[in-house]
């Protein structure tokens, strides 16, 4: 049977290749560059995804969303943008995913890609030091043969749905099916009730108050959250010679904190150094950055902040009710616009099925959130691919985590672990890889520095690095039995 051909028995396409790569978000984007570096130009690569192109979640994301980080900083290992943008602009939707289209055809003049967008992967099967997976599209099905599969799948993230509730009588929408800047919302002047307090929400919030200044714009944040102060840790102009700190550096010392019991004592040190928030506490912290002008000009611009979570808006003796989960209820008007910027990150319900970052074989590579080897999905694309194509991703003993898991018994603590978790499996990396995979790594945030700053802060780290694995490991040990979460390397058995 020949690449492309189909079988006379079953009807059913078969295509063959070296690697398969399964999800064209950032992870895929990652292993496809990875990938490239080890393929020659006779070998095939296919990728395959669900959507109908590349970018991931930046293909179903609300239109006014912005990078929370300089847009240079998100590629695909070293693939520079051709944007002409100043180095701390961050990007649009619309610009991020031409990148993703940059990033494609410049891995395309190193080897064979074929994509296979629309297709989801529905099963796959290793036998015979071959990989077959089926693959269905509008019902039809594939079969694909690899000698390697990655699984880049990611994080998972699905547009929000808007909140289901009783009352007809308000508007409830979510960013991602309704743009707040679009000619419904222009044409009203109701109230509008962002719910959420995470990056959805600032951004949400920020297009409100800047579209249509004196809007009134209000705030249920649940806990609230803080986020990374973008001008202290990327600043611009000649401040990157002598200001902010070294993303390196950063992780490196809130490893040293935390020892996964003081995740609240390690959130003060963090929030107080490099934090910026506008809610009066701030329960969650999930990695985003934001800037000080930013944050002073949603604060500014904010009718009410509420800190609950909301549960419903439902009709009372002619008024209309927002039902609070701590039980007490706040009128608002007729027409109010409730819009759901809830998390997207970790909420997958069902949660997905448990899958080994590597297969027994070490042939299949998954990236996911049940068994997280990194704090960002680009770092799993990048440095799981890298170890597949030296053939030592079940040499190494990486950790891995169950982050769902943890983020339901212990929010508070997930953003710390995930933080020692990377530093832990960088630091197992490092000692095993040629030095142009780091060399090579455009995804690498301590870039944003001048060569100088960056080679002292590397140089203390690779000279330190090893001093400080057994705390990470300890940590991670105490964090697997705190919480009874799967927390520790891969079974050798």
């Amino acid at each position: 049977m020949t690449d492309g051909a189909a079988s006379a028995e079953t009807s059913v396409r078969v295509e063959r290749c070296d690697v398969c790569i399964v999800g064209a978000g950032i992870a895929g984007i990652n292993a496809l560059f990875v990938a490239s570096r080890y393929l020659s130009r006779s070998q095939k690569i296919i990728l395959v995804d669900r959507r109908d192109r590349s970018g991931g979640m930046w293909v179903d994301t609300y239109a006014y969303v912005r990078l929370h980080q300089p847009h240079g900083l998100f590629t695909a290992g070293n693939i520079k943008w051709t944007l002409g943008r100043d180095r701390s602009y961050l990007a649009t939707k619309d610009e991020v995913l031409a990148h993703f289209d940059h990033c494609l055809e410049v891995v395309k003049q190193r080897v064979q890609v074929e994509e296979y967008f629309g297709w989801t992967l529905e099963s796959h099967q290793e036998s015979d030091s071959i990989v077959r997976l089926t693959c269905k599209s509008d019902g039809r099905l594939m079969v694909i043969e690899a000698k390697r599969l990655i699984k880049a799948g990611g994080f998972g993230v699905v547009p929000n749905s808007p909140l289901a509730i009783s009352s007809p009588r308000v508007v409830s929408v979510s960013p991602d099916f309704c743009d707040m800047r679009g000619d419904e919302m222009r044409a009203s002047e109701a109230p509008v009730w962002i719910v959420g307090g995470g990056k959805t929400a600032m951004d949400t919030a920020h297009a409100l108050i800047t579209e249509y200044p004196g809007r009134e714009v209000n705030l249920v944040a649940g806990s609230g959250t803080f986020f990374s102060d973008r001008d202290r840790l990327f600043p611009a102009g000649s401040r990157r010679w002598w200001g902010g700190t070294l993303a390196t550096g950063v992780f490196t010392e809130l490893g040293r904190r935390f020892d996964g019991t003081n995740e609240t004592e390690v959130a003060t040190w963090l929030r107080t150094t490099y934090g910026t928030w506008l809610t009066p506490t701030t329960g969650n912290f999930l990695l985003g950055l934001l800037s000080g002008s930013e944050t002073e000009t949603i604060a500014a611009g904010l009718n009410e902040v509420i800190m609950d979570h909301v549960v419903d808006a439902v009709d009372r003796d002619g008024q209309i009710d927002l039902v609070l989960r701590s039980g007490s209820a706040k009128k608002i008007q007729p027409g109010s616009w409730i819009v759901n910027c809830t998390g997207y990150i970790l909420r997958g319900d069902p949660p997905l099925p448990y899958e080994p970052y590597v297969s027994d074989s070490g042939a299949v590579v998954s990236m996911q959130p049940r068994s997280a080897t990194f704090h960002l999905t680009s770092y799993m694309g990048y440095f799981l691919t890298h170890l597949l194509f030296l053939d030592k991703l079940r040499e190494v003993p990486l950790y891995e985590l169950d982050a769902p898991d943890l983020r339901k018994k212990s929010n508070a603590a997930l953003p710390y672990v995930l933080g020692s978790l990377a530093m832990h499996n960088l630091s197992l990396i490092l000692d095993s890889v040629p030095n142009r995979v780091f060399l090579d790594c455009g995804i690498d945030l301590d870039r944003w520095y001048p060569l100088p700053r960056r080679m002292i802060g590397t140089t203390r780290f690779m000279l330190t690095h090893r001093r400080g694995r057994e705390h990470l490991r300890q940590t991670l040990d105490t964090v697997r039995t705190r919480f009874d979460v799967r927390c520790g390397p891969l079974s050798r058995a």
